[in-house]
């Protein structure tokens, strides 16, 4: 079977085009990659935020003194660790690119973790040095005394403005918006600072392999603690590779284009993404809160953009503001979705708007992120696509036997793009990933003959009604078209005669919208086990920092009802 699974897949990649073949060791290091990018596109915008661009050239020299500054005072040695702490801001790359060019390792950290939280990533990581953002510094400040971070460099959201714009923004948002916390970390060193050090001194360029490792990826954490996944540069810079050889199929010129970033860079798909945007010359335009629509709006208005890389609630919300359905999307060329589940109405009423098509793929943390995506030659909705370049894919029934086409089962992937595992947990990394490199997503796929492939749900989010299965996404996407329906999410809740009962909640964008209109349109649309027992109005649904819909929340609630 997997024989044939790979045929059809090879079979697609001929119809289509696309090289299979593409040199995924092309670069040593992620190092490499960046720095041939800083000589070739020296003098274009590589990235932005609040209305500032940098040049490549300017990356280069700043990331340079931020590798400086570590090898100089920081006492931190190659392989070690350093967390970094902030939303979509230009000092990200800055932090990122030196701390790699340093030889050391990133640990992206949320800005929007609970104290515990923070405080089990920093121990978990073993990270010495904490880059954080002053506005989300408080809990930061709580939590470093119970850990190894020995030195904290604290950045302001303007810091990287030329002034007096840099003083006048910095002022604003502390003095009068008020929303820098006062925080107080006994070995503190402010982020420019730092840079001015680093410049002292040119930082010594590290051996850098593509076994070693770059970052620590921390998984979502949806069974208790979150698990660091190990990427190399090896694993990065594969799907760099794999991306560029399935963008070939759009068309687009990157260089000199925007890529508009909404999604926080800190997120693996969010980064992967801009580290090709990178590589091909273009500009990434960071948005610092997507949760601001209206900031979102008008950095379309103002860049128009070439590429946007999205999520399915975020479609939603756009879709619905008045503002962004009036303006024009002239340079729109491609719309990317990731994260979670693309619905069909979303997919729908976005080209609708914009005039361009959204493309899905899929990924996880620990692939780098991208495993399967739609070609821009061969888009098909509602399908995830096919595996970019140099990966395989299969499904695989509750006993690990390989299922054929159309067969629901654990999709299982491997290619150069797996993680090396995950930090320091050799069962957990045993209990995902077997000998021969294949990785167990957790996620329900489906097969089809012509390679492509769909994901039916996550494995732990299934429902059993009396013994059958049900998928909360087929639901949620049939759902979703209802007109009184803005957003929605089904969870199982326990039930005396079927075991568990499907519960949908609804945010309306119908005030006159009902339970029984609700129920009454599922029973025209699925058989009758799948129509939802129970519907929950609420004003908004619970998210993840990315805008996943956290579903797990929604059963705790049920659970307590």
């Amino acid at each position: 079977m997997q024989a044939d699974i790979s045929a059809a897949i090879a079979a697609r990649y001929q119809d289509l085009n696309i090289e299979w073949n593409v040199d995924v060791t092309a670069y040593p290091s992620i190092v490499s990659l960046f720095e041939e990018a800083m000589r070739n596109f020296a003098d274009l915008p590589v990235c932005s935020s609040l209305g500032h661009a940098l040049t490549y050239q300017e990356l280069d020299r700043l990331s340079a003194n931020f590798a400086s500054w570590l090898q100089i005072d920081s006492g931190l040695a190659k392989g070690d660790r350093v967390a970094i702490q902030m939303p979509n801001l230009m000092q990200y790359l800055v932090a990122c690119m030196g701390t790699l060019r340093a030889g050391m390792v990133v640990v992206n950290t949320n800005p929007l973790y609970t104290e515990r939280e923070l405080e089990h990533q920093l121990n978990d990581s073993g990270a010495r040095v904490l880059v954080v953002q002053a506005n989300v510094a408080e809990v930061a400040s709580k939590v470093v005394a119970k850990t190894k971070v020995e030195r904290v460099v604290l950045t302001e959201i303007a810091d990287l403005h030329p002034v007096p714009k840099r003083w006048l923004v910095n002022g604003v948002v502390k003095y009068v918006k008020k929303m820098v916390p006062k925080v107080h970390f006994s070995n503190v060193i402010k982020f420019n600072q730092a840079l001015r050090r680093g410049a002292t001194q040119a930082f010594t360029p590290v051996d850098v392999s593509l076994d070693d490792l770059a970052m620590l990826q921390y998984t979502g954490g949806t069974t208790g603690l979150a698990k660091g996944a190990m990427l190399s540069h090896g694993n990065i810079v594969a799907n760099v590779m794999q991306l560029d050889g399935f963008f070939e199929t759009f068309g687009i010129e990157a260089q000199g284009s925007v890529f508009m970033q909404p999604l926080p860079v800190y997120h693996i798909y969010a980064f992967t993404i801009s580290m090709y945007s990178l590589k091909k010359g273009a500009h990434t335009l960071f948005i610092p809160n997507p949760r601001d629509l209206g900031s979102v709006v008008d950095a379309f208005e103002q860049y128009k953009p070439t590429v946007f890389c999205g999520l399915n609630t975020l479609f939603v919300a756009l879709c619905n503001d008045p503002r962004f359905q009036s303006l024009t999307f002239e340079n729109l060329a491609l719309t990317m979705s990731g994260g979670m589940a693309l619905t069909q109405d979303a997919a729908e009423r976005w080209a609708e708007v914009t005039e361009c098509k959204v493309y899905e793929g899929y990924g996880l943390t620990e692939t780098s992120p991208t495993a399967t995506s739609n070609p821009g030659n061969g888009r098909q909705l509602g399908t995830i696509g096919i595996p970019v370049p140099q990966t395989e894919v299969k499904t695989v029934n509750e006993h690990g036997e390989t299922l054929g086409f159309g067969d629901a089962g654990e999709l299982c992937i491997k290619g150069p793009q797996v993680m090396q595992g995950y930090w320091q947990r050799p069962e957990a990394t045993a209990e995902v990933l077997d000998e021969s490199g294949w990785f167990s997503t957790g996620d329900v796929a489906v097969i089809q003959p012509d390679g492509y492939l769909k994901i039916v749900d996550r494995i732990k989010d299934m429902i059993i009604v009396s013994g059958f299965n049900v998928y909360p996404n087929e639901l949620e996407d049939v759902c979703a078209r209802h007109p009184g329906v803005l957003e929605c999410a089904a969870v199982g809740v326990p039930s005396e005669t079927t075991g568990e009962g499907i519960r949908m909640y609804v945010v309306k964008s119908d005030a006159a919208l009902t339970e029984d209109d609700v129920i009454a349109y599922m029973r025209e649309q699925v058989t009758g086990y799948k129509v939802p027992k129970s519907i929950v109005f609420r004003d908004d649904l619970p998210k993840t920092n990315v805008g996943k819909i956290l579903r797990r929340e929604l059963r705790d609630e049920a659970a307590n009802d």
